[in-house]
Protein backbone atom coordinates (compact mmCIF):
# COMPACT_ATOMS: atom_id res chain seq x y z
CA UNK A 1 0.00 0.00 0.00
CA UNK A 2 1.55 3.23 -1.19
CA UNK A 3 1.09 6.62 0.42
CA UNK A 4 -0.52 9.07 -1.96
CA UNK A 5 1.39 12.34 -2.15
CA UNK A 6 -0.33 15.31 -3.74
CA UNK A 7 1.38 18.44 -5.10
CA UNK A 8 0.18 20.26 -1.97
CA UNK A 9 2.05 17.75 0.21
CA UNK A 10 5.23 18.29 -1.79
CA UNK A 11 4.96 22.06 -1.32
CA UNK A 12 4.29 21.49 2.39
CA UNK A 13 7.42 19.33 2.75
CA UNK A 14 9.56 21.85 0.87
CA UNK A 15 8.34 24.73 3.05
CA UNK A 16 8.96 22.83 6.29
CA UNK A 17 12.41 21.70 5.13
CA UNK A 18 13.30 25.26 4.09
CA UNK A 19 12.14 26.62 7.45
CA UNK A 20 14.14 24.03 9.39
CA UNK A 21 17.24 24.70 7.29
CA UNK A 22 16.93 28.46 7.81
CA UNK A 23 16.52 28.01 11.57
CA UNK A 24 19.48 25.61 11.65
CA UNK A 25 21.66 28.11 9.78
CA UNK A 26 20.57 30.90 12.14
CA UNK A 27 21.39 28.76 15.19
CA UNK A 28 24.74 27.74 13.73
CA UNK A 29 25.76 31.39 13.52
CA UNK A 30 25.02 31.78 17.24
CA UNK A 31 26.03 29.67 20.22
CA UNK A 32 22.65 27.93 20.47
CA UNK A 33 23.10 25.12 17.96
CA UNK A 34 23.47 22.38 20.60
CA UNK A 35 20.32 23.57 22.38
CA UNK A 36 18.44 23.53 19.08
CA UNK A 37 19.62 19.97 18.31
CA UNK A 38 18.56 18.88 21.82
CA UNK A 39 15.08 20.34 21.30
CA UNK A 40 14.74 18.56 17.94
CA UNK A 41 15.74 15.24 19.56
CA UNK A 42 13.18 15.79 22.32
CA UNK A 43 10.44 16.51 19.77
CA UNK A 44 11.29 13.34 17.82
CA UNK A 45 11.16 11.26 21.03
CA UNK A 46 7.82 12.86 21.95
CA UNK A 47 6.33 12.06 18.54
CA UNK A 48 7.68 8.50 18.65
CA UNK A 49 6.28 7.83 22.14
CA UNK A 50 2.89 9.49 21.71
CA UNK A 51 2.10 8.77 18.05
CA UNK A 52 3.85 5.49 17.19
CA UNK A 53 4.15 3.59 20.49
CA UNK A 54 0.93 5.21 21.85
CA UNK A 55 2.20 5.21 25.44
CA UNK A 56 -0.54 7.25 27.08
CA UNK A 57 1.04 7.99 30.47
CA UNK A 58 4.49 8.91 29.18
CA UNK A 59 2.92 10.66 26.21
CA UNK A 60 0.72 12.82 28.45
CA UNK A 61 3.75 13.80 30.56
CA UNK A 62 5.68 14.75 27.45
CA UNK A 63 2.65 16.68 26.17
CA UNK A 64 2.70 18.83 29.31
CA UNK A 65 6.43 19.40 28.95
CA UNK A 66 5.99 20.43 25.32
CA UNK A 67 3.25 22.94 26.21
CA UNK A 68 5.50 24.53 28.84
CA UNK A 69 8.51 24.19 26.57
CA UNK A 70 7.05 26.64 24.05
CA UNK A 71 7.46 29.46 26.58
CA UNK A 72 10.93 28.19 27.47
CA UNK A 73 11.94 28.25 23.80
CA UNK A 74 10.75 31.86 23.47
CA UNK A 75 12.87 32.84 26.49
CA UNK A 76 15.94 30.85 25.42
CA UNK A 77 15.88 31.92 21.80
CA UNK A 78 14.49 35.45 22.06
CA UNK A 79 17.62 36.87 20.39
CA UNK A 80 17.47 34.34 17.54
CA UNK A 81 13.70 34.85 17.11
CA UNK A 82 14.21 38.60 16.91
CA UNK A 83 16.96 38.13 14.29
CA UNK A 84 14.73 35.76 12.32
CA UNK A 85 11.82 38.21 12.27
CA UNK A 86 14.16 41.08 11.38
CA UNK A 87 15.78 39.18 8.51
CA UNK A 88 12.33 38.18 7.28
CA UNK A 89 11.13 41.78 7.27
CA UNK A 90 14.40 43.06 5.81
CA UNK A 91 14.33 40.61 2.89
CA UNK A 92 14.81 42.38 -0.43
CA UNK A 93 11.38 41.44 -1.82
CA UNK A 94 9.54 42.45 1.34
CA UNK A 95 11.56 45.66 1.46
CA UNK A 96 10.56 46.50 -2.11
CA UNK A 97 6.93 45.82 -1.22
CA UNK A 98 7.07 48.13 1.84
CA UNK A 99 8.57 50.94 -0.24
CA UNK A 100 5.22 51.16 -2.02
CA UNK A 101 3.69 52.41 1.24
CA UNK A 102 6.60 54.52 2.52
CA UNK A 103 7.25 57.81 0.77
CA UNK A 104 10.85 59.01 1.11
CA UNK A 105 11.54 62.66 0.46
CA UNK A 106 14.44 63.48 -1.81
CA UNK A 107 16.00 65.59 0.94
CA UNK A 108 16.22 62.49 3.16
CA UNK A 109 18.26 60.53 0.63
CA UNK A 110 22.07 60.52 1.13
CA UNK A 111 24.26 61.92 -1.62
CA UNK A 112 27.97 62.56 -2.16
CA UNK A 113 27.82 65.59 0.15
CA UNK A 114 26.91 63.09 2.89
CA UNK A 115 29.57 60.53 2.02
CA UNK A 116 32.70 62.61 1.40
CA UNK A 117 32.89 64.38 4.80
CA UNK A 118 32.59 60.96 6.49
CA UNK A 119 35.31 59.47 4.29
CA UNK A 120 37.71 62.39 4.81
CA UNK A 121 37.11 62.46 8.58
CA UNK A 122 37.71 58.72 8.84
CA UNK A 123 40.95 58.96 6.89
CA UNK A 124 42.27 61.78 9.10
CA UNK A 125 41.28 59.98 12.30
CA UNK A 126 42.80 56.71 11.10
CA UNK A 127 46.05 58.51 10.22
CA UNK A 128 46.21 59.99 13.74
CA UNK A 129 45.00 56.73 15.35
CA UNK A 130 41.89 58.32 16.81
CA UNK A 131 39.23 55.76 17.67
CA UNK A 132 35.80 56.35 16.14
CA UNK A 133 32.53 54.53 15.56
CA UNK A 134 30.03 55.98 13.08
CA UNK A 135 26.65 54.39 12.42
CA UNK A 136 24.62 55.38 9.35
CA UNK A 137 20.91 54.66 9.76
CA UNK A 138 19.01 53.28 6.79
CA UNK A 139 15.58 51.62 6.75
CA UNK A 140 15.45 50.36 10.35
CA UNK A 141 14.95 53.09 12.95
CA UNK A 142 17.69 53.52 15.56
CA UNK A 143 15.62 55.61 17.97
CA UNK A 144 16.49 53.31 20.88
CA UNK A 145 20.20 53.76 20.13
CA UNK A 146 19.88 57.54 19.70
CA UNK A 147 18.16 57.76 23.10
CA UNK A 148 21.31 56.47 24.81
CA UNK A 149 23.46 59.36 23.55
CA UNK A 150 23.46 63.15 23.33
CA UNK A 151 21.46 64.89 20.61
CA UNK A 152 23.57 66.76 18.05
CA UNK A 153 21.21 67.45 15.10
CA UNK A 154 23.81 69.07 12.88
CA UNK A 155 24.80 69.02 9.24
CA UNK A 156 27.45 66.45 8.40
CA UNK A 157 30.78 68.22 8.69
CA UNK A 158 34.26 66.74 8.59
CA UNK A 159 35.69 68.96 11.34
CA UNK A 160 32.72 68.35 13.61
CA UNK A 161 33.09 64.57 13.25
CA UNK A 162 36.79 64.79 14.10
CA UNK A 163 36.13 67.07 17.09
CA UNK A 164 33.51 64.73 18.51
CA UNK A 165 35.93 61.79 18.40
CA UNK A 166 38.93 63.78 19.66
CA UNK A 167 40.58 61.82 22.48
CA UNK A 168 39.67 64.32 25.20
CA UNK A 169 36.08 64.73 24.04
CA UNK A 170 33.39 63.46 26.46
CA UNK A 171 31.65 61.81 23.49
CA UNK A 172 34.80 60.08 22.26
CA UNK A 173 33.97 56.57 23.50
CA UNK A 174 30.40 56.38 22.20
CA UNK A 175 29.00 55.93 18.69
CA UNK A 176 27.82 58.65 16.35
CA UNK A 177 24.51 58.11 14.58
CA UNK A 178 23.89 59.72 11.19
CA UNK A 179 20.32 59.99 9.97
CA UNK A 180 18.94 61.66 6.86
CA UNK A 181 22.01 63.72 5.92
CA UNK A 182 22.47 64.93 9.51
CA UNK A 183 24.50 63.98 12.56
CA UNK A 184 21.67 62.91 14.82
CA UNK A 185 23.46 61.98 18.06
CA UNK A 186 26.83 61.07 19.57
CA UNK A 187 28.03 59.16 22.60
CA UNK A 188 25.50 56.41 21.87
CA UNK A 189 25.69 52.89 23.29
CA UNK A 190 25.46 49.99 20.84
CA UNK A 191 24.66 46.30 21.36
CA UNK A 192 27.83 44.21 21.43
CA UNK A 193 28.18 41.08 19.31
CA UNK A 194 29.35 37.98 21.18
CA UNK A 195 30.31 35.88 18.16
CA UNK A 196 33.17 33.52 18.88
CA UNK A 197 34.63 33.83 15.37
CA UNK A 198 35.52 37.53 15.71
CA UNK A 199 39.31 37.92 15.45
CA UNK A 200 40.92 38.62 18.83
CA UNK A 201 42.72 41.70 17.55
CA UNK A 202 39.37 43.44 17.01
CA UNK A 203 38.27 45.40 20.06
CA UNK A 204 35.04 46.57 21.63
CA UNK A 205 34.31 49.13 18.92
CA UNK A 206 34.41 46.39 16.29
CA UNK A 207 32.13 44.16 18.35
CA UNK A 208 29.69 47.05 18.79
CA UNK A 209 29.81 47.76 15.05
CA UNK A 210 29.13 44.12 14.27
CA UNK A 211 26.31 44.04 16.83
CA UNK A 212 24.41 46.99 15.34
CA UNK A 213 24.90 45.62 11.82
CA UNK A 214 23.36 42.32 12.97
CA UNK A 215 20.45 44.04 14.70
CA UNK A 216 19.60 46.44 11.87
CA UNK A 217 20.43 47.37 8.29
CA UNK A 218 22.69 50.19 9.44
CA UNK A 219 26.25 50.69 8.20
CA UNK A 220 28.86 50.88 10.95
CA UNK A 221 32.29 52.43 10.30
CA UNK A 222 35.15 51.83 12.74
CA UNK A 223 38.46 53.65 13.02
CA UNK A 224 40.83 51.61 15.15
CA UNK A 225 42.65 53.46 17.89
CA UNK A 226 45.32 50.74 18.06
CA UNK A 227 46.09 50.03 14.40
CA UNK A 228 44.74 53.11 12.63
CA UNK A 229 42.81 50.91 10.22
CA UNK A 230 39.29 51.49 8.92
CA UNK A 231 36.63 48.77 8.90
CA UNK A 232 32.98 48.63 7.89
CA UNK A 233 30.32 46.28 9.25
CA UNK A 234 27.27 45.57 7.07
CA UNK A 235 24.66 42.87 7.67
CA UNK A 236 26.80 41.12 10.27
CA UNK A 237 29.93 40.98 8.11
CA UNK A 238 33.20 42.93 8.29
CA UNK A 239 35.16 44.58 5.52
CA UNK A 240 38.59 45.26 6.96
CA UNK A 241 41.62 47.42 6.16
CA UNK A 242 39.87 49.86 3.85
CA UNK A 243 41.48 52.66 1.91
CA UNK A 244 39.73 55.98 1.27
CA UNK A 245 38.77 54.87 -2.23
CA UNK A 246 37.37 51.55 -0.99
CA UNK A 247 35.41 53.20 1.84
CA UNK A 248 33.94 55.72 -0.59
CA UNK A 249 33.03 52.94 -3.02
CA UNK A 250 31.28 50.90 -0.29
CA UNK A 251 29.27 53.87 1.00
CA UNK A 252 28.34 54.89 -2.53
CA UNK A 253 27.22 51.36 -3.35
CA UNK A 254 25.21 50.92 -0.15
CA UNK A 255 23.69 54.40 0.17
CA UNK A 256 23.26 55.57 -3.41
CA UNK A 257 23.06 52.52 -5.68
CA UNK A 258 21.00 50.24 -3.39
CA UNK A 259 18.80 52.91 -1.80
Amino acid sequence: MFIEISPKDIVDIILVASLLYYIFRLMRESRSLNIFIGIMVFILVWLFVSQILEMRLLGSILDKLVSVGVLAIIVLFQEEIRKFLYSLGAHQRFGAFMKLFVNKHASDTPDMSTIMPIVMACMNMARQKVGALIVIERGVSLDDIVATGDTIDSNINQRLIENIFFKNSPLHDGAMVIRKRRICAAGCILPVAHDQNIPKELGLRHRAALGISQDSDAIAIVCSEESGRISVAIKGEFRLRLSAEKLEAILTEELLVRK
